[in-house]
């Protein structure tokens, strides 16, 4: 017997946790670091290196040389 592939169970998505993207300071909402092509509704995603846009593949590479001394 085949198993009916719509009787599957199903996983649920993780959720996004947009909330770690904001900061709250003096009753102000400070939002973090967003994509300068795509606007504030963005956020960059901060990997080892580098800031990455999933969106537009917008990067920006963190320096090198900072790496170098330490």
């Amino acid at each position: 017997m085949t198993k009916n592939p719509s009787k599957r169970k199903r996983k649920n998505k993780p959720t996004s946790k947009k909330y770690k993207f904001y900061k709250i300071e003096d009753g102000k909402i400070i939002r973090g670091r967003f994509c300068p092509r795509c606007g504030p509704g963005v956020f960059l995603m901060k990997a080892k290196d580098r800031l990455y846009c999933g969106r537009c593949h917008y990067t920006e590479f963190f320096s090198t040389e900072n790496k170098e001394k330490k």
